[in-house]
């Protein structure tokens, strides 16, 4: 099992556990992580699954393809370390990711 803390933009922490192969994304639904609206189904069609990946894990989530370049260009609130969590790949290597929810997902 791969550990993930979700951490909501009020500072409220969620700690999970998934398995390889799965998304960011469907972890944090899977768990009932309040802040990921995944409205798409993790499809790369909107922005609602919208995270701040910690500094110290951006290198190992992967590259952001074009699709994921396109959603996140549409987002008010992104950053350096803005990525889809539909787009992130549960590994072994992720054990322990943290990230960070915007306010609000568009």
């Amino acid at each position: 099992m791969v550990k993930i803390k979700f951490i909501e933009h009020s500072g409220q922490e969620h700690d999970v556990e998934t398995n390889p192969g799965a998304s960011v994304m469907v972890a944090a639904v899977s768990n009932g992580v309040p802040g990921i609206d995944a409205d798409c189904g993790g499809a790369c069609s909107c922005a609602t699954c919208h995270v701040y990946v910690d500094q110290e894990w951006l290198e190992r989530t992967g590259e952001i393809n074009p699709t994921e370049e396109a959603m996140l260009s549409l987002s008010t609130d992104r950053k350096d370390n803005s990525r889809l969590s539909c787009q992130i790949q549960v590994t072994e290597d992720l054990d322990g990711l943290v990230v960070t929810m915007p306010e609000f997902q568009f």
